[in-house]
């Protein structure tokens, strides 16, 4: 299995900003080789931040969306037994059904592991799955290798992925996991921070619609009793709303309820209405 010792370090992308401390916490993982986990509420850049390394290292990203009804074996491969039964039945097939291994197809982290080059692996929202998949799954990652019992083989990984692990932090996770891991919480953005961000995606962005944009957005976000308060994506769609709108009038935004486009904003038809509600008593 090969390292990655001699890997440039991640300075981010354009379109991501980093803020200096999880710059750090990502380099110092990359050196460890140890996976990082990130938490933090929806939408503050988890995600996308194993996008922005794969795009700054020049390496090939795979995801693993992990579903609540996941087994780790899934995630490392596949026995496609259905495949083999009807080759077997009807014998019009190139593979040799007595060749077990001809219906092995690796899982997202079976591909990370057999790949001819080095990759970004994302294991994204593990906090869906059950301790059995965290405990088992971090056994392969410090092993970097594991069996498969149909054809009594082990694969081990040829070059250790870079592994970036995200969590929403809706279920607690296992003392186990989180020793294996590198941490970081990713906070929300400040406004200093965010019309970093804005300038990054819209870099001719005129500055008093992005300043009355994020301004209204940190208003918004206020909205008491909403179910998904309105993230850093959402702003991003909400500007390119803005800038699409030929009638859009940016020095009225904020005031005396002028807040077009609410639905890029709340995606739920109950916060829209709590939205909408604490505009009429703010404006009222």
């Amino acid at each position: 299995m090969k390292g990655g010792k001699n890997i440039k370090e991640f300075e981010g992308t354009q379109s991501y900003v980093l803020d200096p401390e999880l710059r750090k916490i990502v380099n110092i993982t990359i050196a460890l080789e140890m996976p990082l986990l990130l938490k933090g509420e929806p939408g503050t850049g988890k995600t996308l931040l194993a996008h922005a390394i794969a795009q700054d290292l020049g390496l090939k990203l795979i995801v693993l969306n992990v579903k609540s009804n996941l087994k780790a074996v899934d995630a490392l491969y596949l026995y496609d037994t259905l495949t083999r039964l009807n080759d077997a039945r009807f014998g019009d097939s190139k593979r040799n059904v007595k060749n077990i291994e001809d219906y092995i197809k690796m899982g997202k982290i079976g591909q990370s592991f057999t790949c001819e080059s080095k990759v970004v692996l994302l294991i994204d929202e593990i906090d869906k799955a059950d301790t059995d998949f965290q405990d088992d799954l971090l056994d392969v990652l410090d092993q970097m290798s594991f069996d498969i019992m149909e054809i009594d083989k082990t694969i081990h990984a040829i070059h250790r992925p870079i592994v970036i692990i995200t969590s929403n932090a809706k279920k607690d996770l296992s003392d186990p996991f989180l020793g294996r891991c590198n941490f970081h919480h990713i906070a929300f953005p400040n406004a200093e921070m965010m019309h970093s961000i804005v300038r990054a995606h819209f870099p001719e962005i005129d500055k008093n619609i992005a300043q009355a944009a994020v301004a209204a957005f940190y208003s918004l976000r206020r909205v008491p009793n909403v179910e998904k308060k309105p993230s850093t994506r959402e702003l991003i769609n909400w500007i390119r709303a803005f800038l699409s709108d030929p009638n859009f009038k940016a020095k009225e935004l904020g005031k005396d309820g002028y807040m077009p486009f609410l639905g890029v904003l709340f995606k739920k038809s109950n916060d829209l209405e709590l939205a909408k509600l604490y505009l009429n008593n703010y404006n009222g």
